[in-house]
């Protein structure tokens, strides 16, 4: 049976797909608003530890000379990162839930957006390029102050940041080229990819491959030379005759490869898999795990397994007992 639209059904039709959004809505946890102000202390507790943990390991690798290595100079730049992927997010959500409001403009999203893709690109790319950094430690121990070089890792550093930019670009401008014409509400606490293509009106099967692409490239391949690098720094331990050597080489390990699980377990299920079997709570449950929970752990598991750190903590803080006597 044919259904036959009325002249005003039409034209209210007509007007809707007409519409030019110019702000979203966050709806982030409007759900539960009798919650909003503990959730407000509690995220606003963590991003100040969060800053805290990141800025005492960029400070002690860059003023304690023992820290004066390639490893610690992929860790200043990996806090760094972190720091800027946590304010991203996390500012916006807790202004979010301090006004109640939670709109925000269509440019504003968009920013949003890339600097999110970006700066959590960067992170699986520095996880490689660190796993790669003990590759050569373990294996090639020899030739590891040669090959590693101060001016090799500032290329290595720098070629993450020239090949993420580009993609990240245009993968955004991509997303806000398409058409959204119908509900503004974004059911997230922030701008993230699969919540706004959800509103976007026209077809996009293309946006979704883009998508599934950049993911394999990014987070797939980059795990993939982990796991290469892991496979044969766990061969050259198993050679060594000693049980001091071999149990050093795992403990300087084990920190980076808890981190890697952590990383690309979360954004694998997040990015990687069909968008329809996500639903919109997991996706925000998910969100929550990798953009707060994952950046508190890492500056945790990076010290308390390090003694090399903790030994500089302990300098840095008899400098500051000193000074504060003096």
């Amino acid at each position: 049976m044919e259904i036959v639209l009325s002249a005003d059904e039409e034209q209210s039709k007509t007007e809707i797909s007409n519409i030019t959004i110019t702000e979203f809505i966050l709806l982030g946890f409007s759900d539960v608003p009798h919650l909003q102000r503990m959730l407000f202390g509690i995220f606003l507790l963590m991003y100040l530890t969060i800053l805290m943990c990141n800025c005492t390991i960029m400070l002690i690798t860059r003023t304690d000379p023992a820290l004066q290595t390639p490893m610690y100079f992929f860790l200043s730049n990996f806090s760094f990162v972190e720091i800027c992927y946590v304010t991203v997010t996390i500012q916006r959500m807790l202004m979010d839930l301090c006004t109640q409001k939670g709109t925000i403009p269509l440019f504003s999203c968009a920013l949003q957006l890339c600097l999110v893709i970006m700066f959590g690109g960067m992170e699986f790319l520095l996880l490689t390029v660190m796993a790669y950094d003990r590759y050569v430690a373990i294996c090639n121990p020899l030739h590891y102050p040669l090959v590693m070089n101060n001016k090799v890792c500032v290329q290595l550093v720098a070629t993450c940041w020239i090949s993420i930019i580009p993609v990240v670009t245009g993968q955004t401008y991509q997303i806000f080229s398409l058409p959204y014409c119908g509900s503004n509400k974004i059911n997230h606490y922030f701008c993230d990819i699969p919540p706004i293509l959800k509103l976007a009106c026209g077809d996009t099967f293309v946006n979704n491959l883009a998508i599934y692409v950049a993911s394999v490239v990014f987070i797939m391949v980059p795990f993939l030379l982990i796991l290469v690098s892991y496979g044969k720094i766990i061969c050259n331990v198993l050679k060594l005759s000693s049980a001091g050597g071999r149990s050093k080489a795992f403990s300087t390990c084990s920190s980076h490869l808890v981190v890697v699980v952590l990383f690309y377990g979360t954004a694998t299920i997040t990015y990687a898999q069909p968008k329809s079997s996500q639903s919109e709570s997991m996706g925000k449950l998910l969100s929550l795990f990798y953009t707060i929970l994952i950046p508190l752990l890492n500056p945790i598991i990076y010290t308390l397994r390090n003694k090399d750190i903790m030994v500089a903590l302990k300098k840095l803080q008899t400098k500051l007992s000193t000074y504060g006597n003096s």
